[in-house]
């Protein structure tokens, strides 16, 4: 999400150093040679004691950095071994980076003249692995994006409904059977009209409430189920149903401003499933002829998107 900052005094650019001459960081360094080390030997798991040795580093500054790498799922640890390898969280980064590059320019250029166009922020995400993953976020000057690139998500109800809505029946119906991140109560008759509706007009209309900003606010990074049972049980009052926080704009009287949060629209791979989601963010009360003049534009952008990756609508 994106909140416009207080107008301040620009702060100039501090100079490009000198080739050779950029700041450097040990502690950083050291973290990515613990990475690379392991990165360069996926099939081998190694003790503390032994990649302090090799990595020439002391034992509690090694412990360290192997403690926060696993606490991040990074990398895993054997508690009966004792021995530390490759974990899943680079699985997530990988295939994101690996997406990123596929689509990164194509997907850019046109949420750039998007948000240009609206002066609003816009971003491209994507299912990576069992989470969401940013892939880019693009926004006007002065504006502080609540979401960065590279930050995951669950991919799980109820979080993650954009993600399978305009794909198969079948794929919707396997989001909706895995364990969820928070308590679900499932209406199924509002989330077949949300899917009707979404599919009808190519584009999503979302409201949030200041609660449920927060919820997603902090639900960024967390894997599913790693909440307290309590926790889960108190963050699912507050969005407890896929598809409740979808508007339907032509149901409102005419002249009526409604509060949107964000736009959303799918890009589809050459096999007519999707592959990206864009968003275009609003936060702002707009009238339903606004929301429909925003929502084209916004299919628009992602038909060009899919149209320059190869990609094509699905059949139905």
């Amino acid at each position: 999400m994106v909140r416009p900052s207080e107008p301040a005094a620009p702060i100039p650019d501090a100079p490009e150093p000198a080739a050779g001459s950029a700041r450097r960081s040990p502690p950083t360094e050291r973290v990515v040679q613990v990475l690379d080390h392991l990165v360069a030997h996926p099939d081998t798991r190694f003790g503390l004691s032994e990649l302090a040795r090799e990595l020439d580093l002391s034992k509690p500054t090694c412990l360290g950095i192997l403690s926060a790498l696993v606490d991040a799922g990074y990398l895993m640890r054997d508690p009966v071994g004792k021995t530390y390898g490759l974990g899943p969280a680079l699985i997530v980064a990988g295939r994101a980076a690996q997406r990123g590059f596929a689509v990164g320019p194509v997907a850019h250029r046109h949420l750039a003249e998007l948000g240009a166009r609206f002066d609003a922020a816009c971003t491209a995400s994507a299912v990576v692995g069992d989470r969401v993953a940013v892939l880019d976020v693009v926004g006007p000057r002065g504006a502080t994006a609540a979401a960065s690139v590279g930050e995951v998500f669950p991919f799980a109800p109820p979080v993650g409904l954009m993600y399978v809505l305009w794909d198969t029946d079948e794929r919707l119906e396997r989001w909706l059977a895995r364990e969820p991140t928070l308590p679900v109560r499932l209406d199924r008759p509002r989330l077949q009209r949300v899917v009707d509706e979404c599919r009808r007009t190519g584009y999503l209309v979302e409201s949030l409430t200041p609660g449920g900003q927060r919820l997603f606010a902090l639900m960024a990074g967390v894997v599913a189920h790693d909440l307290a049972p309590e926790l889960r049980e108190l963050l699912g009052e507050l969005v407890s149903s896929p598809g409740e926080r979808v508007l339907f704009p032509e149901e409102a009287p005419a002249g009526e401003l409604l509060a949107v949060n964000l736009l959303a629209a799918p890009a589809y791979d050459p096999d007519g499933h999707q592959s990206l989601v864009v968003v275009l963010h609003v936060e702002d009360e707009i009238d339903a002829g606004e929301i429909a003049r925003r929502g084209a534009a916004l299919v628009a952008a992602a038909d060009a998107i899919t149209a320059e990756l190869g990609g094509r609508r699905p059949e139905r």
